[in-house]
């Protein structure tokens, strides 16, 4: 993941020096520089690039010094966090620095390789606090658990701006519905059958954590969940396999004395797809997930598995098929596809 970077300083030859100091990583994509000469300006830059992760800022210069440029930022942008590259490493200094908010400091002569560790724990420290945000606003939970600071930012526009924005990423997706779950609904109270619902998603959540996926949404008496990074359809099949063992191993009696097991089908699809917060930012309603052609598949080959089956298309199949045991259906025509599609079903 790219890691953005605001340099704030006078000094014209600094901005030739870390372009030259870090350019494998800089052509790697793994750093993008910004630069300002003063604090004004970077205030200006802020503005335009709101997806910085980190500034590196002198304290004595032009305009706007770095520590008054360091009592604006929290205002500006909680997330963001500044590491301040000075000569003037005094104590006074450095304490100035932290009590209005500096993540480290750093002193010049500059020890690039000391910065480019101090740019990692910075970087990977901004990204854990933007995960955290993310989760918090997924799960309704921000005043329980947030301070006042990070709540007024959440409700400003250029954070809804950030949320809303997207990007394509290779993910596989699972769909698990609980067959014939909503007649129960005719023999079991509301109570009960909330209860046994909840009962059967937390062992799948279960083990899609376990694979490193992520629940994306409930609907109904089904699961949607993602996987993404290395391996995710290997992970995801996983996921699909240990959820259909472990739901229909549950063993129930109805209030009349019938034993209820619970069947699970499954689709499974896998390549390119949106991911974002899709909703209304006007009503700070945002659902985190992913949108696109081989999510809708997936939701398709699971409408059409049987009881027990975990249906996959023959692309995937043929990305899967030196890992688990599959065999061949039938052709079947899933909704929006012109063509007829052959399917098969992953076995173990």
């Amino acid at each position: 993941m790219k890691t953005k970077i605001l340099v704030v300083d006078d000094e014209a030859d600094l901005e030739l020096l870390i372009k030259q100091k870090f350019r494998r990583k800089i052509r790697e994509s793994v750093y993008e520089f910004v630069f300002a000469s003063n604090g004004q300006e970077a205030l200006n830059t802020l503005q335009q690039h709101p997806d910085l992760d980190i500034i590196l800022s002198d304290i004595n210069m032009p305009v706007m010094d770095g520590l008054t440029l360091l009592s604006k930022l929290q205002e500006a942008n909680p997330v963001l966090k500044t590491v301040m590259v000075s000569a003037y490493g005094d104590m006074q200094n450095i304490r100035t620095a932290m009590n209005r908010g500096a993540f480290d400091f750093v002193t010049k002569p500059v020890d690039f390789l000391d910065l480019e560790l101090t740019m990692d724990k910075t970087a990977q420290h901004v990204q854990q606090l933007r995960e955290t945000l993310r989760a918090i606003q997924e799960n309704n939970i921000l005043r329980m658990y947030v301070d006042e600071t990070v709540l007024n930012f959440v409700g400003r526009p250029e954070f809804e701006n950030t949320l809303m924005a997207s990007e394509t990423v290779d993910a596989s997706v699972v769909f698990i519905d609980i067959c014939g779950f909503t007649s129960l609904s005719e023999v079991l109270p509301p109570a009960d059958i909330v209860t046994m619902l909840n009962r059967y998603f937390d062992q799948m959540v279960k083990e899609v954590i376990a694979q490193g996926g992520y629940i994306d949404k409930f609907m109904g008496d089904a699961v949607m969940a993602v996987f993404r990074g290395e391996y995710h359809l290997d992970r995801a099949v996983d996921a699909a396999l240990a959820v259909r063992a472990v739901v229909q191993a549950n063993e129930d009696v109805l209030p009349d004395g019938r034993p209820y097991q619970p069947l699970v089908s499954i689709g499974i699809n896998t390549g390119e797809m949106v991911s974002g917060n899709i909703g209304s930012a006007s009503l700070k309603r945002l659902d985190y997930t992913v949108i696109g052609d081989n999510v809708n598949v997936s939701q398709r080959l699971q409408s059409v598995a049987q009881p027990g089956q975990i249906i996959i298309t023959e692309a995937t199949y043929e990305r899967v098929k030196e890992s688990f045991q599959c065999r061949p259906l039938h052709e079947v025509t899933l909704k929006n596809k012109a063509q007829p599609m052959m399917i098969y079903e992953v076995v173990a």
